[in-house]
């Protein structure tokens, strides 16, 4: 009787959960606890990767400017040449739960080296800590939505996941809120780390009782190990990811491109006042800046993840959610091209990121739901960490022509990303005509 009693107090439990989330999205019967869980769970990774990002934006700029920034971006590139195949091989040869806990503590344990580091003294620390926060990000990320692209079906993934990732919008502005209050406090930047390690650790955990839970769902099959294969390789051969590794290129360029066109513009600002000002403090400046902006950034994308993609996705499907971040930048580029001050080329990128990181952001992880498993894990991470930082190695070329042999003004910068734009929306076309080919295929089911 007692446990009668208990579960139908669940069960009322889950059905208010279920209601509640049907408020932003289709949301089946049952379905709302683990959604609610992944939400929080990636959540809390975008609240420790803000406070990350924004505490290295001083140690980047102050050590060498926006240009120095836009190289570390190339090198990331360099680094995860050998990254990715490591990752695959790891990936093959320990149980998925334990290669997520893995991984996750090997980042953390990274954080802790930073720290002693900088006890220590060692020097070009900023420079290393922005290429390790890069990969850290497109890592983590990646995997969180490999595992989610596991265990939800193609029709649930569609429905389903516009919502779990208000969890990665409404994260990011809250760490870049509390990045910026420590800031305000003079909390050193390898405090802030520490702050984001413990966040991670809950994050961890988070995993493992999404898994508990999808263990006991009726209908699970048993999980099959991850095939062999290079994630570089799975890429090459298939006509499909190769469109979806090129379009991320190229979005990449034209983002990398656009924060060195912000980031000289207040760095120049900065030094403006200085010479005012010899009082004025530079790196507390740049910081509070990035962090306002990157909070203002994902309020916007909230408020778009919330209350626009699910009727974005319901209405036009992938096609919609796929195209809105290059019709957005074409007109972003389009008035920065025209002569824009700071706060005007600040109100673009708001913009533009804002919808990246709701929009943009949503497509990218329902473009994998057709694929098969080791393509999700392996190939993924090769295009969300490897050809992603091809897009800013490229775009550091660039920057590098434009600001040492062939002097490109802010309005150049501006109209080149105008032509890649046009590039990326050719390729997002073709890009939607091969995943109209791989759905018309059987739908595969998901594993526990």
């Amino acid at each position: 009787m007692t446990q009668s009693v208990e579960q139908d107090g669940a069960g009322r439990q889950s059905h208010s959960v279920d209601r509640l989330l049907r408020i932003f999205g289709d949301v089946k019967a049952g379905e709302g606890g683990t959604v609610l869980l992944m939400c929080l769970s990636v959540y809390l990774l975008l609240v420790a990767y803000y406070i990350l990002k924004t505490a290295r934006e001083p140690l980047i700029l102050l050590a060498g400017g926006a240009e120095l920034k836009s190289y570390a971006s190339a090198a990331q590139a360099l680094t995860l040449i050998a990254y990715v195949p490591l990752y695959g091989w790891a990936a093959q040869r320990m149980p998925r739960q334990r290669f997520l806990a893995a991984v996750l503590l090997f980042f953390i344990g990274c954080i802790q080296f930073f720290y002693l580091g900088s006890r220590a003294g060692v020097p070009h620390l900023g420079f290393v800590f922005f290429v390790w926060v890069g990969i850290f990000n497109l890592t983590t990320i990646a995997q969180f939505w490999s595992y989610a692209n596991e265990i939800y079906t193609r029709p649930q993934g569609d429905r389903l996941f516009p919502l779990i990732a208000i969890g990665s919008t409404a994260g990011a502005p809250l760490g870049a809120t509390v990045a910026t209050w420590l800031f305000g406090l003079g909390t050193s930047p390898f405090l802030m780390m520490e702050v984001a390690a413990g966040i991670l650790l809950v994050h961890l955990a988070l995993y493992r009782v999404v898994a508990r839970r999808m263990a006991h769902s009726a209908g699970r099959p048993a999980q099959e190990p991850i095939k062999a294969g290079n994630g570089f390789a799975l890429v090459l051969k298939s006509p499909y990811l190769r469109l979806v590794a090129l379009l991320l290129v190229l979005l990449n360029m034209v983002n990398t491109v656009g924060e060195f066109i912000l980031g000289q513009a207040v760095v120049v600002h900065a030094e403006a006042q200085l010479a005012q000002d010899a009082t004025f403090d530079k790196g507390a400046y740049i910081g509070a800046f990035y962090g306002n902006y990157f909070f203002w950034t994902n309020v916007l994308a909230i408020l778009l993840q919330a209350f626009a993609v699910c009727q974005l996705v319901r209405r036009f499907g992938l096609r919609g959610a796929l195209l809105a971040l290059p019709i957005v930048a074409l007109g972003a580029y389009g008035l920065a091209a025209s002569g824009a001050a700071l706060m005007l080329l600040l109100c673009l990128k708001i913009g533009e990121n804002g919808t990246d990181y709701s929009v943009m952001n949503t497509a990218k992880q329902m473009i994998w739901l057709p694929t098969s498993r080791e393509e999700k894990y392996k190939a993924k991470q090769a295009i969300d960490t490897f050809f992603v930082r091809a897009g800013d190695m490229l775009a550091g070329g660039l920057v590098f022509l434009g600001a040492n042999v062939v002097p490109i003004s802010v309005a150049g910068f501006a109209r080149v990303n105008i032509a890649i734009v046009i590039a990326a929306i050719f390729v997002a076309v073709l890009l939607l005509r091969e995943h109209q080919k791989l759905t018309a295929a059987p739908v595969a089911g998901p594993t526990a």
